[in-house]
């Protein structure tokens, strides 16, 4: 199972980072203008927003093993069209990695819920986001150097052969797994039904279980108050991960080559926050992780504001911070659903509403920052960002102590 998810993970955000690499190349061959060349990067996530729906009706339907499946067919398919045309071709195969990846993004969490011991889940969850950020990396180091010799369009596609081997790998999987579902114990969570709430005491009987109504009671404000978390955490980075480079350059007097090396810390750093999270989950309480994430998340907006010229630990820290976020928010899920739909439902409740959030923090920081000349405004809005993660990561973890 972990190496399932290692797969999917792999190819949950390579897709959308390769063409950064050669976007030059890109909009010179296909006539791409500013706008289109921003959609390769941003369409994905507003589809992440808008196709969440799709997700959870397609792990209902089919399960959530044939939607990662889907999800790699997907991303395959898409990975050779966006290779293979014009600009309008090249923007159809990007809508298709962003379904796909939607798909991958609720079955991920439904996976981890139903097949990982409680105990693991954070361990698990944790290596699920560092593996993202590593696929992330090694797309971003490697495509320009591959185009240099082959050529934009195989560079990209090139990156097909780690999605094939995964799809290749769940289908094996799929095979060889057990069809005997009825043997298998009740999921995790599951309770079994009290003698007096048999169906001779009618339909409302099991409803009426005062316990378990303050357990749904109290988990959906959990999901509640984790879109909040989510929303703040996707704000900030999508936000920062947009406008560090251009930011450090203007503030520090950095060339823009150092200036993206620079930022690139803030993207590698998170695969220590992924992994840290997990071992301090296992040392402490719920809701320990998500301060000391909280902590570092403020440190990069208030590090910049305040001293500017230290930008590097500034990133590092903000770096560990965005990949604890994601995983201290989806081990929360994880932990609390009770059933595969409960899974899916919360997880597409949140990432709906966070990758909305995420859609519209570059522009506005954008914004903020031509409108006031500076970066002041842009930094306090990832500030408040933050701040958003804290309270509602705080509140959930807190809330998920009590069930």
């Amino acid at each position: 199972m972990i190496a399932a998810i290692v797969v999917v993970a792999l190819s949950l955000r390579a897709p959308i980072i390769a063409p950064t690499a050669v976007i030059g190349q890109i909009q010179a061959d296909t006539g791409l203008s500013a706008v289109g060349a921003g959609l390769l990067t941003g369409l994905p996530v507003l589809i992440f927003a808008l196709a969440t729906p799709l997700a959870t009706r397609t792990i209902a339907r089919f399960g959530p093993d044939a939607t990662a499946i889907l999800c790699l067919a997907g991303v395959l398919a898409g990975t050779l069209v966006r290779s293979a045309g014009p600009a309008a071709v090249v923007l159809a195969g990007t809508a298709i990695i962003g379904v796909a990846i939607t798909l991958g993004n609720i079955a991920v969490p439904v996976l981890i819920r139903r097949d990982v011991p409680l105990r693991r889940v954070s361990a698990v969850t944790g290596t699920y986001s560092a593996v993202m950020n590593v696929g992330s990396m090694a797309t971003l180091l490697g495509t320009a150097p591959l185009a240099a010799h082959v050529g934009w369009r195989w560079a990209i596609a090139a990156w097909g052969v780690v999605t094939a081997a995964g799809l290749a790998f769940l289908l094996l999987r799929a095979r060889r797994r057990p069809v005997a579902a009825a043997a298998k114990a009740p999921p995790r969570g599951a309770e079994p039904v009290p003698t007096a709430a048999r169906a001779s005491d009618g339909p409302g009987a099991l409803s009426a279980n005062p316990r378990r109504s303050a357990d749904g009671i109290r988990i959906r404000r959990i999901v509640t108050l984790l879109v909040l978390a989510f929303c703040g955490q996707s704000a900030a980075y999508y936000a920062t991960t947009a406008w560090l480079p251009l930011l450090l350059a203007e503030t520090s007097g950095l060339p823009p080559a150092a200036a993206g090396a620079a930022a690139s810390l803030f993207q590698v750093a998170a695969i220590a926050g992924a992994l840290g999270v997990p071992v301090l989950a296992a040392r402490s309480r719920e809701w320990v992780p998500v301060a000391v994430v909280g902590l570092f998340w403020v440190t990069l907006p208030i590090g910049l504001l305040v001293a500017p010229a230290a930008y590097v630990p500034w990133s590092i820290i903000g770096g560990i911070a965005q990949g604890g976020g994601f995983t201290a928010i989806f081990s929360i899920i994880a932990r609390i659903a009770r059933s595969d739909a409960d899974a899916a439902s919360s997880s597409a409740r949140v990432q709906g509403s966070g990758y909305l959030a995420a859609m519209c923090a570059p522009p506005l920081a954008g914004w903020l920052n031509t409108a006031t000349g500076g970066w002041t405004a842009p930094l306090l809005l990832v500030l408040a960002a933050t701040l958003a993660f804290i309270t509602g990561g705080l509140l959930a973890a807190r809330s998920t102590q009590r069930l």
